[in-house]
């Protein structure tokens, strides 16, 4: 390695990025030009990868929090051997392409995660050091084989500003996760101006204070600096934060340093400025000089005997080891056994009392945690009230990793982002519960694993005004709707026992898609149903609970409004032929053919009605111009039963509302 071919290594990260920048005529070409030397050591020294085996269970992770400056890592993904190609990076941006404006999870092989909005990469990326915490310690035998990998990754100032960054990386520093290493994009410049205009805190002290081990590069185009940096994080039982002094823009004479370079093509004309002020050929673009190939090519095989030499111990890791390859095979293809909804629904078969389903879904949790081995998660300082603690699953702990159970703090959002890191990096199938309400709180990170397709499972109790005397602050009205607006996400509202059993065997068989589950904080009657309806008609997410041919009215209800519209039906005329529907979860009944979703709810024939203790509006994609008996203001604090009366949503009142609507012709919202 000569100081001039090092240099074309870093100044070809840059230009690549340049170059599909000013072509797409949209993007940032700061960050890339900025942090080219800290990919070439990164890559060029230290990660562990295969090209051709991107998930590779022992390779270190890189995530790109920072994931405006996304042609970095898709100019290092081409280097270093990807199936990412030059007529990918020339179709940056553009519309299927496998390099998108910001990275995106399935789209890009070697990419490990979406990120975009800000916070959200590092906050995954201390999911994923995790997961791999807890995997080594189910897995690794003395000398610490098969998992000793880092996660690697770079954030930016805007990272920092974001709340739930600090919310998880102080978990980080408390879990002394060690195997989490992070540079800081320290080149004092945001999109709108330079950053003092709003961030002035030492940062580094702050990362101490986590519990993090800070080093500070003060010249990020020291790659020796750098190297050395990556050294000591990696001898360091602590997470880690290096702090690079670097340039926005390096290179550019007359954008560099300024914000004008970090969202926006350099243009032309600085374009031809900065090649001629690095020493880089004007023509042509795209430019990969030989010799530089010939390193990445060098690179890539010094990776792959490190990768061959693995898999060789590996095999006779297995061989050695029969009962932890057995669970590595479990974790790694998320087996479940194929008769899991029947096991689950046997777990609360004997429940015929009143029961809050938050209750049922505490009994349904403890049975699929011995089904399900890879099951693992926690609440935000929630279990007494959420009840999803796995009784004999033990607590992760600094240093301690063998458990089930996380205790993630009053930390909602970054609770969602660690267990999306969970899910990008695979084996273990992860929850995380909180009340109905708080769910607004972690909307990004539920939104990200419905665009990612992650396999996470949102856990939300108190799930309406019933939760009662805690008042409106914590009754949700709206968040069922605006979840279930989500694209890719099932929402899942059981109203008993059996349904519950349904809605947990759904989220565990679901495959690629993330789901919610809201449960009751009240306890509910049980359901009368026909023995024909068992946990396999629940999962089909509707089922006719009251049946008659040819209806003259449909009711449908979710959750806890089922077994009060059960009740309601005695109060509306006898003559009326009235089917009631429990659809714990519109989204499967939505996937089903017309044929059938007609013969269930048969819009234009029968009048609609549906029922549910909350805001409602998502309701009017199936019941038309029918009737929605919800909620449309704020809670109140009471007991539950007060509450009823005074917003409806007893059996008396809503039998009445639905008799008077239908006696002055449907159509009409009668109160």
């Amino acid at each position: 390695m000569t100081p001039d071919l090092q240099k074309r290594i870093i100044n070809t990260i840059r230009f690549l990025a340049v170059d599909a920048v000013e072509k797409a005529n949209s993007g940032h070409p700061g960050m890339p030009m900025g942090c080219a030397p800290i990919g070439y050591v990164l890559w060029g020294r230290h990660l562990r990868f295969n090209p051709k085996e991107p998930r590779w269970a022992n390779r270190d992770r890189f995530v790109l929090s920072a994931g405006h400056g996304s042609m970095f890592i898709y100019a290092m993904l081409h280097l270093c051997g990807y199936d990412v190609t030059m007529d990918d990076l020339k179709a940056f941006r553009q519309y299927k392409s496998k390099t998108p404006g910001h990275p995106e999870f399935r789209d890009t092989p070697g990419v490990e995660a979406t990120t975009g909005p800000l916070g959200q990469g590092i906050s995954n990326a201390v999911g994923m050091a995790l997961s791999q915490r807890m995997l080594a310690a189910r897995m690794n035998d003395g000398s610490g084989f098969p998992i000793d990998n880092f996660v690697y990754g770079i954030c930016s100032d805007g990272d920092l500003m974001e709340g739930v960054a600090s919310e998880a990386c102080s978990l980080a520093g408390h879990l002394r996760l060690g195997n989490l290493i992070f540079f800081y994009d320290d080149n004092l410049v945001s999109l709108a101006g330079h950053t003092d205009v709003t961030f002035t805190e030492d940062r580094d002290k702050r990362f101490e204070a986590y519990g993090w081990h800070v080093q500070r590069v003060k010249d990020g185009n020291d790659v020796e600096a750098i190297d050395q940096a990556i050294e000591k994080a990696k001898a360091d039982p602590r997470p880690s934060l290096i702090s690079v002094r670097t340039v926005l823009g390096y290179g550019a004479p007359h954008k560099a340093n300024t914000h004008e370079a970090h969202g926006s093509p350099l243009g032309k004309d600085e374009v031809k400025a900065a090649k001629e002020n690095l020493g880089w050929p004007l023509e042509p673009a795209f430019l990969v000089p030989d010799e530089v190939r010939r390193f990445w090519a060098g690179r890539v095989e010094e990776v792959k005997k490190g990768y061959d030499d693995w898999q060789r111990k590996f095999a006779r890791w297995q061989k050695d080891n029969p009962a932890k390859a057995q669970l590595w095979n479990q974790l790694a293809e998320g087996r479940i056994p194929s008769d899991l909804a029947e096991q689950l629904a046997a777990a609360v078969a004997n429940a015929t009392a009143p029961e809050a389903t938050r209750k049922h879904g505490q009994a349904v949790l403890q049975k699929a945690a011995q089904l399900a081995p890879g099951l693992v998660g926690g609440s935000a300082d929630l279990d007494p009230s959420t009840f999803t603690y796995l009784k004999d699953g033990g607590d992760v702990a600094p240093d301690s990793y063998g458990g089930r159970n996380i205790h993630f703090g009053v930390r909602e959002h970054a609770m969602g982002a660690i267990v999306n890191g969970f899910a990008y990096d695979g084996f273990f199938r992860p929850y995380s519960a909180t009340f109905l309400l708080f769910s607004d709180y972690m909307r990004p990170p539920i939104r990200l694993a419905a665009l990612s397709r992650l396999q996470s499972i949102f856990v939300f109790t108190h799930d309406s005004i019933f939760l009662g005397e805690d008042g409106p602050t914590h009754q949700p009205i709206e968040q069922l709707a605006a979840l279930r607006a989500i694209p890719n996400i099932e929402v899942w509202r059981p109203a008993d026992a059996l349904e519950t059993a349904a809605s947990w065997a759904a989220a565990l068989e679901r495959k690629e898609a993330p789901t919610v589950l809201a449960f009751t904080r009240q306890k509910l009657a049980p359901l009368q149903r026909a023995k024909a309806i068992g946990v396999r008609t629940a999962l089909e997410g509707a089922y006719a609970l009251v049946d008659v041919p040819d209806p003259d009215v449909v009711v449908i209800a979710t959750g806890s409004e089922v077994s009060t519209c059960q009740a309601a039906l005695q109060l509306i005329d006898k003559r009326v032929k009235v089917r009631l529907v429990s659809m714990p979860c519109a989204e499967r009944f939505l996937k089903w053919s017309e044929e059938k979703r007609r013969a269930l709810v048969p819009q234009g024939k029968a009048k609609l009605v549906a029922v549910e203790a909350a805001g409602g509006l998502d309701w009017y994609r199936i019941v038309g111009d029918g009737l929605v008996i919800g909620i449309d203001r704020f809670g109140a604090s009471a007991p539950e039963k007060a509450l009823a009366e005074a917003y409806g949503l007893t059996p008396e009142k809503i039998g009445g509302r639905i008799s008077r609507w239908l006696s002055q012709g449907a159509g009409s919202d009668a109160r």
